[in-house]
């Protein structure tokens, strides 16, 4: 445990929760990550699409831009109404199941799921490219690297939301600090020399046009660009997080992200044509990112391009942390309404939701091994969930207005209705322009989850069903159980468990399985002299020896067929199974013994006659 403490931090009380609670400075690390690192792989994401343009798609950046903060305008107006009307949490899930019934809001969960999944992934490959972009000869160890970066800020999350939101106020200073410098740099350098700024360090060539400009394309660059937005939701999700008076703070907290957000996506699109910025093969040498290339023409390769790049790559890395908050706080609400297991909806050792954090580290794994660390393989799936769970949100939203009545419901409704119009256009340019480059997945994933989380519901209302009702004690034709103690040798493990039974039955049966040339004779002398003797001296049940032969070595199966015989012979009798076990003082000592053990255990359970009682007796072992 005190190494456990070590990693994670001492374990926290309950009452110490309002420690946890966040300011404006810890909520925008906390909660702003992912849209600030969006910085990064939105623009770069539909550039991707314009590089086939060569130079002349550079230009459409800007108008494309636009078409993105026009809808991220809409976002911020509608998620400070969201964050205000539900002060407990005003997440996708919440507001859609609140106005549009259960439903939309498990269609709304699944998406939100995916997106938060989808976010750590492509956060943690694009930060490593980033690195990558610096030391070009860590190519080969992209997926080692984003693993370990995983593992870290997993374990950084597990420790509390507090501390993870204090551990990047530092990293999200120096971003917005070098990344604004830069920005600034080339904005005073292009306007002095008339749009045309000669770079300190220029970038790699473009590649030549190989098509002509169509609305296509435009569109399938909109669509990539709109990932720049993903993560916007979660500040309204997490208002609860917020020290008093929450709401204020979590639309401060939204406010500075969306400024800072915008602000850094207008002048990018602005300098990619001035500095001819653009999106490269990231599995050729030579890759380098949108944000290393502007960063190495506006101050040159010195040690301010070091210190950008190592702030790009820790904010990029780490902007999954709004998955890890947000992620375990969607799984908490639908394990609550039993669309999840009920232990994702416990807090653990240092208040967080344990459960959720791990699940989403081990989904977010699978999904880097599965593309390789690769962020452009990662994009196309990427923005689906984001805007599904904005459009059912806002939809959700006009609704609660509607129902609403109040001096200024009617414009409250009226802006969410924009977003709500705006988001839904959106999603279906993203599906029809992504579909076929891998978005198809996510449309495969999105269904099958919420199938899962209704089976699961009804699971749960299944067995409400068969152990709900209300019975009385059955107090008639009450008898001591028959017991039955599987026993490898005579030796204080089994002297515990028979002393039990003992106490509980007066029909004890101890069982040892045996191969077809074993020989029992000794066991049977030892039975007769430490067991049969001194029960018959005190006047008490003496404990039947049964030796069951085994010819294919089985040790489970004889013992399963002796307690079914018996189920069978005594049906108005509960067969009592006492397991001895063996308890190790080490942890890594649990492989040496009682496996046989655990398997019986689990195969009785498995064998599933409720007359069947398995109960395990403890004999600790102690060192000296």
């Amino acid at each position: 445990m005190r190494l456990l403490d070590k990693i994670l931090g001492r374990p926290l009380k309950s009452s110490e929760r309002k420690k946890e609670e966040l300011t404006v400075v810890t909520g925008v690390p906390a909660l702003g990550l992912d849209a600030l690192a969006s910085t990064a792989y939105g623009p770069e994401a539909a550039l991707t699409i314009l590089v086939s343009l060569g130079v002349a798609g550079l230009h459409y950046m800007p108008m494309i831009t636009i078409g993105i903060l026009v809808l991220l305008s809409a976002l911020y107006f509608s998620y400070r109404q969201t964050a205000a009307a539900y002060p407990g949490g005003g997440g996708a899930y919440i507001v859609a199941k609140d106005n549009l019934g259960f439903r939309f809001g498990v269609i709304a969960g699944a998406a939100l799921l995916i997106d938060y999944m989808l976010n750590v992934a492509v956060g943690i490959s694009a930060g490593v490219g980033a690195a990558l972009s610096a030391i070009s000869g860590l190519q080969h160890y992209r997926l080692p690297f984003c693993l370990l970066v995983l593992i870290i800020l997993t374990l950084v999350n597990l420790r509390g939301v507090k501390e993870s939101g204090l551990t990047f106020v530092l990293p999200v200073i120096a971003f917005v600090a070098c990344v604004g410098t830069a920005l600034a740099i080339g904005i005073v350098r292009t306007l002095l020399s008339g749009g045309h700024p000669q770079p300190v360090q220029a970038p790699p060539p473009v590649p030549g046009a190989t098509e002509a400009a169509s609305a296509w394309i435009l569109l399938r660059s909109f669509a990539s660009g709109c990932t720049a937005m993903t993560g916007v939701e979660a500040v309204s999700n997490g208002v609860p997080l917020f020290k008093k008076p929450e709401v204020p703070r979590a639309q401060w907290t939204l406010t500075v992200i969306v400024a800072v957000l915008a602000l850094f996506l207008l002048v990018l699109s602005f300098l990619a044509p001035a500095y001819k910025l653009h999106a490269m093969d990231e599995q050729k040498p030579g890759y380098q990112t949108m944000l290393s290339q502007l960063v190495a023409a506006a101050a040159g390769r010195g040690v301010f391009y070091y210190i950008s790049i190592a702030s790009i790559f820790i904010v990029l890395t780490f902007s999954a942390q709004t998955s890890f908050a947000g992620f375990p706080r969607v799984c908490r609400f639908l394990a609550e309404d039993r669309f999840l297991p009920s232990f994702f909806a416990e807090r653990g050792r240092r208040l967080v939701f344990s459960g959720g954090i791990i699940a989403l580290a081990i989904l977010a794994g699978l999904l880097l091994i599965a593309f390789g660390g690769i962020t452009d393989k990662l994009i196309p799936l990427f923005a689906i969930g984001a805007f599904s769970a904005f459009s059912l949100s806002q939809i959700g939203m006009v609704e609660h207005w509607r129902r609403k009545r109040g001096k200024h419901a009617r414009t409250k409704l009226i802006v969410n209705a924009v977003g709500a119009t705006l988001t839904s256009i959106a999603l279906l340019v993203i599906i029809v322009a992504k579909f076929a480059e891998g978005a198809w997945v996510t449309l495969m994933i999105g269904p099958a989850l919420v199938w899962l989380f209704w089976k699961t519901k009804h699971h749960y209302a299944w067995v409400g069903q068969q152990i709900g009702q209300k019975v009385k004690l059955k107090t008639t034709k009450l008898r001591p159980p028959i017991v039955v103690i599987p026993v490898q040798a005579w030796n204080r493990v089994a002297e515990r468990a028979l002393r039990l039974g003992m106490e509980m039955s007066d029909e004890i049966i101890a069982l040892h399985v045996i191969s077809e040339k074993e020989e029992t004779k000794s066991l049977r002398e030892t039975w007769a002299e430490k067991v049969d003797e001194p029960a018959r001296a005190a006047k008490s049940a003496v404990p039947k020896l049964e030796i069951v032969e085994s010819p294919y070595r089985q040790i489970c199966e004889p013992i399963l067929k002796f307690v079914r015989k018996l189920e069978c012979e005594h049906k108005d009798r509960i067969i009592a199974v006492i397991i001895p076990e063996l308890i190790e003082p080490h942890w890594y000592e649990k492989l040496l013994h009682n496996i046989h053990g655990a398997t019986l255990r689990t195969l009785l359970f498995l064998q599933g006659d409720q007359r069947t009682v398995v109960i395990t007796t403890p004999w600790y072992l102690r060192e000296g």
